[in-house]
């Protein structure tokens, strides 16, 4: 079992960058694809991205895709959300999760089997 801990959120302006850390422990870490969802109050959690357990492969939400990247230290056990140009659209709790599987293309966070508590982003427009 994976035990991640999310970080790194906080107050932006428009236009502004952030980068989330999702810290893990567990040996299975670098085994588990590691996908990115936030909500919104009031709204379902939705998906944002994902990356493979070797960090070659990722998928991003076609909101995010061109200003968010992801990556991965599996030294560190640690994945990595560059979040550039934020939008306030881009406001929510923001949560990393691991899935069972070294890779996934999926969208579904009821894929995910461990969370991390979150982290809030808020965009000031």
């Amino acid at each position: 079992q994976v035990q991640l801990v999310e970080s790194g959120g906080g107050l932006v302006q428009a236009g502004g960058s952030l980068r989330l850390s999702c810290a893990a422990s567990g040996r299975t870490f670098g085994n588990s694809a590691i996908g990115w969802f936030r909500q919104a109050p009031g709204k379902e959690r939705e998906f944002v991205a994902t990356i493979s357990w070797s960090g070659r492969t990722t998928y991003y939400a076609g909101s995010v895709k061109g200003r968010f990247t992801l990556s991965r230290d599996n030294n560190k056990n640690t994945v990595y959300l560059q979040m550039n140009g934020l939008k306030p659209e881009d406001t929510g709790a923001y949560y990393c999760a691991a899935h069972r599987s070294r890779n996934y293309s999926g969208t579904s966070p009821t894929d995910f089997g461990s969370w991390g508590p979150g982290t809030q982003v808020t965009v000031s427009s």
